[in-house]
């Protein structure tokens, strides 16, 4: 099994193998028509006549493949187009029946026998019309459409190849921006617990440092397990939770199935956005309520924080979740809803995802 794919592969990949292949499977399948010929020939016999018609058959290909069809018919020159498939079709008609009657029939038959002159078959037009046409062009139009058919997967396949690259490199983009905006936020925190002397300090930094550990080397793959974004939340919420004391009350409900499969930061920057646009900016008592539910194939997420009654939200909160958007439109095209709303004292984000159409 293993060498038939890397055959395969093989095949895929280079060129020369795919033409080899072709012609070898025409070659194969005109063996048995002559041998259910009534003059039942030796198998050699037949291969040599089957060749003096492969000849033409592979010029043919070749002529209309890489000239007739890329350099005239696809540049819309329809009449030089015409005109040299009348000449191709009457040369390579020529050729076969001229290799037929000159080189197989003087192989083969016993001497002397009738045999017609080039002149006589090049001015027989019915014969070459009605017998060599149809047998040098039929195999002709099949490579056309093999080659068409192979080079249009080919296609697909790059630009799938590409799409995901560039789905790839966009997906690092975003997380790029996600996560020195995070790193910068946690650092100020743990800089002003160090300006207090604040007994606090050391397991901010303990939190800190588990949060890196999950983003440099955790977060490297497109998707990651659910239960590893949940412990990366907890860490970050005592992380936070070291600036407000008592003042701020979270509640952090859970209700999960599987342990599935989500964007890596994907919940930590709609969190943060909490925090930061959140509670951060509520001089009161800051409240915020997160809710995880993963039932079969659905994925609910919602998190709501109270606001200030003044609270008008900034560009920097904008451009954080339309590049949240971005992460989710990559991933869940067309499978997945963001709802964004504001009261007077509170904001609130509930993300649905279809995991059963998830990539």
């Amino acid at each position: 099994m293993d060498n038939l794919k890397k055959i395969s592969e093989y095949i895929r990949t280079h060129r020369l193998a795919q033409h080899l292949l072709f012609w070898s499977v025409i070659v194969i399948t005109f063996v048995p028509a002559g041998l259910l010929d009534e003059h039942n020939d030796p198998v050699w016999i037949i291969l040599l006549f089957n060749f003096c018609i492969h000849i033409p058959q592979m010029l043919a290909s070749y002529f209309l493949a890489y000239y007739l069809l890329p350099k005239c018919i696809l540049k819309k020159k329809y009449f030089l187009s015409l005109v040299l498939f009348l000449l191709s079709f009457y040369v390579f008609s020529a050729l076969a029946r001229i290799l037929t009657v000159h080189v197989g029939e003087e192989l083969v038959r016993a001497k002397p026998f009738k045999q017609e002159s080039i002149y006589e078959i090049l001015t027989d037009i019915h014969t070459l019309v009605v017998k060599y046409f149809p047998a040098v062009f039929s195999i002709s139009f099949q490579f056309l459409f093999v080659k068409y058919f192979v080079n249009n997967e080919q296609k697909k396949s790059q630009a799938r190849q590409l799409e995901q690259k560039k789905t790839e490199s966009e997906l690092k983009m975003l997380k790029a921006q996600l996560n020195p905006h995070f790193l910068f936020n946690t650092l100020n925190n743990i800089y002003s617990l160090s300006l207090d002397n604040s007994s606090k300090t050391a397991s901010a930094i303990g939190k800190l440092s588990d949060i890196l550990d999950h983003i440099l080397y955790k977060c490297n793959d497109q998707l990651v397990s659910l239960s590893s974004e949940i412990e990366l939340l907890k860490n970050y919420i005592e992380l936070e939770k070291l600036r407000y004391d008592d003042r701020l009350e979270i509640t952090f409900d859970k209700d999960i199935e599987n342990n599935i499969k989500i964007p890596p930061l994907l919940l930590l920057s709609l969190v943060e956005n909490a925090f930061k646009h959140g509670a951060g900016e509520d001089s009161g008592s800051p409240k915020i309520w997160i809710t995880i539910i993963q039932k079969q194939d659905s994925f609910l997420f919602k998190i709501s924080n109270t606001v200030s009654s003044d609270y008008v939200s900034n560009d920097k909160e904008k451009i954080g979740m339309n590049n949240i958007k971005k992460q989710l439109d990559l991933i869940y095209p067309d499978n997945y809803s963001l709802d964004i709303k504001q009261a007077s004292n509170l904001f609130s984000v509930v993300l649905q995802i279809n995991q059963n159409h998830s990539i």
